[in-house]
């Protein structure tokens, strides 16, 4: 297996794991971290892939600026407990 390989494979299997931590976390800024961890390694996938624009994109505007807004949106939301 070259090193190329078991990176994407590595790549793959963190990709998987973030997208359901993403769905799996009730509470919604763990959900946003966890959602930006995702876009970055996307991104490296992108770049791996030799397709370094695509990366750069995801990067800035799926790792960066969405993370930031669904963290302003978040802050701009009350906590409501559900009560047993």
């Amino acid at each position: 297996m070259t090193p190329l390989l078991l990176l994407q494979a590595l790549l793959l299997l963190g990709l998987i794991v973030t997208a359901v931590l993403v769905i799996a976390f009730k509470d919604l800024l763990s959900s946003a971290i966890a959602f930006a961890a995702f876009s970055l390694l996307l991104a490296l996938e992108f770049y791996l892939l030799q397709a370094p624009d695509v990366a750069i994109a995801e990067a800035g505007i799926g790792a960066g600026l969405t993370t930031a807004i669904f963290i302003i949106a978040i802050r701009g939301t009350k906590r409501y407990e559900e009560k047993d």
